[in-house]
């Protein structure tokens, strides 16, 4: 009896002590911008496992979908109101609520050299104010952006082109003569196949997930900008959770944002994947590609100023070399 009665109480203790370890665990939800078969969102899911791993017990990310899940363009409203506590998002699809996250794609220093000099704490402060967000995590870096085409051009002239473009390239493509149209990533394909546009700017890598090398005949070189995917996490959610709780979100960002990817390996792979699918590369003479560049980020920077008068003109002191 003695017996049977002890190990029911240790079966009862087991049982409340394992609903209450249940009770204290928390679970974020997280949308990302990027389909899941891209590099960028494998990476994210990575992540993702990482803290759900570390956090057993304590904090768990519930991984919602990419972009048919949620418009990308529709992500950082969703993120600034709780809608999602994390998103793994580029600042081009989100400048409808914070114009300053397009500068990212200007930084010409590591994020290891930005978090030391004011920089990184400087645009903290922005997503706090505009976005209710922290910023966790960078994750894209040292990734140039290109321009592809359908058609051969012969100088930085992009007059009688329709370009695809984002945020991230629209002034930029402008300054060089194109139509711009802004589409979300998922319908370049068919964009491309129509003829709606004649080529679209997307990093070095990433066009085969899409399947866009299909429609794909040239890529411009040099590439410009820098690209930039990170994670940011709703305030009033990360607010909520523990010392502990932050320590594995945040030890797992450290992770992604300093050893998620070789970039100049994988850059370098992508230039012979493209190059064996049939891709041509269209180069231009060393002073015209000098110019080219030089456009590239007067042009960002012009875009980012007038979009931001009050902060843009201290970003580009502190992501220009």
């Amino acid at each position: 009896m003695r017996s049977g009665m002890t190990w029911l109480l240790s079966t009862l203790c087991a049982a409340i002590l394992a609903t209450a370890a249940a009770a204290q665990e928390t679970t974020l939800r997280a949308i990302a911008s990027f389909a899941e078969q891209t590099h960028y969102t494998k990476t994210f899911l990575t992540f993702v496992d990482r803290v759900n791993a570390a956090g057993k017990g304590s904090v768990q990310i519930n991984f919602i979908g990419g972009p048919k899940a949620m418009p990308p363009f529709e992500v950082g409203n969703a993120l600034k109101n709780g809608v999602v506590d994390m998103a793994f998002v580029t600042g081009a699809f989100y400048t409808n609520v914070m114009p300053e996250a397009d500068a990212w794609k200007l930084t010409e220093r590591p994020m290891a050299e930005l978090r030391k000099s004011g920089a990184f704490d400087y645009m903290a402060k922005l997503y706090d104010q505009k976005m209710n967000a922290v910023f966790l995590a960078r994750y894209a870096n040292d990734s140039p952006f290109h321009l592809y085409l359908t058609k051969p051009i012969t100088k930085p002239d992009l007059s009688g082109l329709k370009i695809r473009i984002t945020p991230v390239y629209r002034d930029f493509f402008s300054a060089l003569g194109a139509t711009v149209v802004q589409t979300a990533p998922g319908e370049v394909y068919t964009a491309l196949e129509r003829g709606v546009v004649d080529g679209y700017g997307w990093p070095i890598h990433g066009i085969f997930e899409l399947g866009w090398q299909e429609k794909t005949k040239y890529r411009v070189d040099p590439g410009f900008y820098n690209a930039e995917v990170s994670v940011i996490v709703n305030k009033d959610a990360w607010n909520k959770l523990s010392d502990a709780q932050r320590k594995v979100v945040t030890e797992a960002g450290q992770w992604l944002e300093s050893e998620g990817t070789d970039w100049a390996k994988h850059n370098a792979a992508e230039v012979e994947r493209q190059k064996a699918a049939g891709i041509e590369t269209i180069v231009f003479s060393p002073a015209e590609a000098q110019a080219f560049r030089a456009k590239a980020y007067a042009a960002g920077w012009e875009g980012v100023i007038k979009q931001s008068p009050e902060h843009g003109p201290k970003l580009k002191e502190f992501f220009s070399k």
